[in-house]
């Protein structure tokens, strides 16, 4: 789960995201989940991966 209320950070995610999956290119990404929440003073961003090793 990548997890992130920063503005700088939320603009790097996609860049964490695909370092992670090279990193384990042993996983294979089944499905995804992407929730946006915010309040007054904070937008979250998550992403969410489910993986299996693959065969």
């Amino acid at each position: 789960m990548f997890s992130t209320t920063l503005a700088r950070d939320r603009e790097n995610m996609g860049e964490n995201i695909t370092k992670w999956l090279k990193e384990n290119s042993n996983f294979e990404v089944v499905d995804k989940v992407v929730t946006q929440s915010s309040d007054k003073e904070f937008h979250c961003l998550t992403i969410t991966l489910f993986y299996r090793v693959k065969s």
